[in-house]
């Protein structure tokens, strides 16, 4: 299959490209201004709020699949420039959108848990939503204009972590770093999520794309913990000194925009749609561990162009 990934030098987009290459799919990444060197998969530099490069870059692709990876990310960024974050995170997966139904591609919308308000937990995927910051209204109304321009398409929100190119990318890069260069550090503890180690996550999408699913789907670990406890299994499972994070409560500090605080997710609507259990916490830290012992970061900041 011909597979079209979007934000390809990303965390997800990377390591989704480079499990799909080694599945056997012919992926073709998009990616704003890096790009790779000696990557597996082809890599074109394709600004997607410039609409026509982009379907360009499509149809030269000749996708049999598109997942949607790139977004602005950062929430502190979205905070700061609204404007982008809209032109990104919402105009531009509903046109993408679109395109995949014009084209009769299955598309992939990655979303994010930060749509719900974080006061109850367990969110379904029927549950109300309630974004708190210029992010995740954005991330939402990308999830409303994918749905109004292409019902058939896959919703995946989701949280996860990993290895990433730049190694500095994922919170649980940022736990390793600080606890390996021996500095002290802040572990939340009233933060709650489900994260999903990153391949764990590629392998689900490309499950999901396989099966024909649509819709929505909270694509994430079956189990919650803080992100205090969180970081204690990663300094655990690497060896190193947990009493280096020190435990506080997110809700007493002023981080600029504002954060849910509780974004539990019940996964059971993938679970059963899939026939199968979803990669637990522990899981998903033992492979990310694994993939430390084989070098795997030195491996992806080796395509550093």
């Amino acid at each position: 299959m011909r597979l079209l990934v979007t934000g390809a030098t990303g965390l997800l987009g990377l390591n989704l490209s480079l499990l799909a290459a080694r599945q056997g799919f012919q992926v073709t990444g998009l990616a704003h201004s890096r790009s790779l060197s000696g990557a597996p998969f082809e890599v074109r530099q394709v600004d997607l709020l410039d609409r026509d490069s982009a379907l360009a870059a499509i149809d030269a692709a000749r996708p049999e699949a598109i997942v949607h990876c790139a977004a602005l990310a950062s929430i502190n960024a979205a905070e700061q420039q609204p404007d982008l974050a809209w032109r990104m995170n919402a105009e531009v997966p509903g046109w993408l959108a679109a395109a995949a139904k014009q084209r009769g591609l299955p598309f992939v919308q990655v979303s994010t848990d930060a749509v719900f308000n974080g006061e109850a937990g367990g969110y379904r995927e029927e549950d109300a939503t309630d974004p708190l910051s210029v992010y995740a209204r954005t991330k939402l109304a990308g999830e409303q204009a994918v749905q109004a321009a292409n019902p058939e398409a896959v919703i995946a929100r989701t949280v996860f972590y990993g290895w990433s190119l730049s190694g500095r990318r994922s919170l649980a890069e940022f736990f390793f770093n600080q606890l390996r260069a021996g500095e002290p550090l802040k572990g939340f503890t009233d933060t709650l999520f489900c994260p999903l180690y990153v391949e764990d996550l590629a392998e689900l999408l490309l499950k999901m794309i396989a099966h024909e699913l649509s819709g929505v789907y909270h694509v994430a670990a079956p189990e919650h913990l803080s992100k205090y406890d969180f970081g204690v299994r990663i300094a655990r499972r690497f060896g190193l000194d947990a009493g280096l994070i020190a435990p506080v409560r997110a809700g007493s500090l002023d981080r600029g925009a504002a954060r849910s605080l509780n974004l539990t997710l019940d996964t059971s609507k993938l679970q059963q749609a899939l026939g199968q259990a979803l990669p637990g916490v522990d899981e998903g830290l033992e492979r990310f561990h694994g993939r430390w012992e084989a070098g795997y970061p030195q491996i992806l900041q080796g395509f550093q162009a």
